[in-house]
């Protein structure tokens, strides 16, 4: 998976100081991330954010996976 590939999500240095945004908004992937990670489904973060689409949330997910598969670091102990 190649980062073209993520056409709902975008890096603009202007914009949430460069953190990667669902495009056209300023909704951080972190924070899409942290939603799931507490429960919530890729329905419930689009109701609670109405300029999100389900999908954008899926998309989301799919690139934060994207990144830990790709970005290989230790984790401190």
């Amino acid at each position: 998976m190649t980062f073209q590939m993520f056409d709902r999500i975008s890096a603009d240095p202007n914009i949430c100081l460069g953190q990667p945004t669902v495009t056209g908004t300023r909704i951080t992937v972190s924070v899409i991330l942290r939603m799931l990670a507490s429960g919530m489904s890729c329905q419930e973060i689009a109701q609670e954010y109405p300029e999100l689409s389900k999908e954008d949330a899926q998309q989301a997910a799919a690139y934060g996976a994207w990144l830990a598969s790709e970005q290989s670091r230790a984790y401190p102990s």
